[in-house]
This record gives C-alpha cells, sequence and structure tokens, in this order.
C-alpha cells in the first residue's frame, strides 16, 4: 500500500503538472508527500580565489555566496509550490532541498530516508539538445530506483 509519496521538481512546467498530480493521488490514497528539489553544488574552475577576479570586476552573483542565495530563492519558491498544491488538496507535506551534482542520486537517496513507498516526476523537465546531453533524469531514476516510479507526461 501507498503511504509516502516523493515527488521531485526542477521547477519546470511538466514539473509542475506532476506536482499536481501526484498530490491529487496522494489525496485519493490517503498518502502523505514529500517535495524535493536537487540543486547541484557551486563550482568554481579555479584553484586560486584571486583568479575570479581576473577582469579586476567583482560581481555577486558569480560568487560561491552568490550561487547559494539564487538557487535557494530558487528551490524555496519550487517547495513552495508543491507545499500549496498538498495545502489545497488536504494532504500532508514535507519538502526537503538537496545538494548535489547527480539529481538522480539525490532523489533516490531521499526517497530511501524518508521510507517513500513511490516516486512521481515528469518525464522531463529541460527539453532540446540540453535533455539529450546531460540525459533525463527521470530515466536514470527509472533504471535505479528500487521502488515504484510513476512518470507523469
Amino acid at each position: 500500500m501507498i503511504r509516502h509519496i516523493l515527488i521531485p521538481s526542477d521547477g519546470s512546467e511538466r514539473s509542475d503538472a506532476a506536482i499536481k498530480h501526484g498530490v491529487r493521488f496522494a489525496k485519493a490514497l490517503g498518502a502523505k508527500v514529500t517535495g524535493v528539489h536537487v540543486i547541484p553544488p557551486f563550482h568554481s574552475f579555479t584553484y586560486r580565489s584571486q583568479m575570479l577576479l581576473t577582469y579586476h570586476v567583482a560581481l555577486p552573483e558569480d560568487s560561491e555566496a552568490g550561487y547559494k542565495r539564487a538557487t535557494g530563492e530558487c528551490a524555496k519558491k519550487i517547495l513552495q509550490a508543491i507545499k500549496r498544491a498538498a495545502s489545497a488538496e488536504g494532504v500532508s507535506c514535507d519538502t526537503i532541498k538537496v545538494i548535489d551534482d547527480q539529481p538522480f542520486k539525490a532523489i533516490l537517496e531521499v526517497a530511501g530516508k524518508k521510507g517513500c513507498d513511490l516516486i512521481v516526476m515528469a518525464s522531463h523537465g529541460h527539453s532540446g539538445i540540453g535533455a539529450v546531453l546531460l540525459g533525463s533524469e527521470t530515466q536514470k531514476v527509472l533504471t535505479h530506483s528500487q521502488i515504484p516510479v510513476l512518470v507523469y507526461r
């Protein structure tokens, strides 16, 4: 029996649709949901921080602090959308932000740690050549998951 559904979101329109359907499914089953958003860690392409100022221009948004602030604000909006959808349907909801280079692994780890019975996610968020080059996180979750995955198209 499904009692806990994990709903990952990247903030795309497809993810938003998957959230709505996943929350409605949870309501029908009397299950709770956990929403997750995975953020890649900040990567510096230099080993010396002074090299970041080579052109004598310090842009806060290019700094690690600026990156963390911007991605944190984005994650907050995405996770609030999941909370709002769950609240509107009267479904218990928890959310978590994870920092990881491999979103599919982070999604599976959260599912395991939270004791989720099902993952509901969009078929893909990003489209075009980016999706082809990066590969589909949904496909990776499907391939490696030990629990059922419902893919919303």
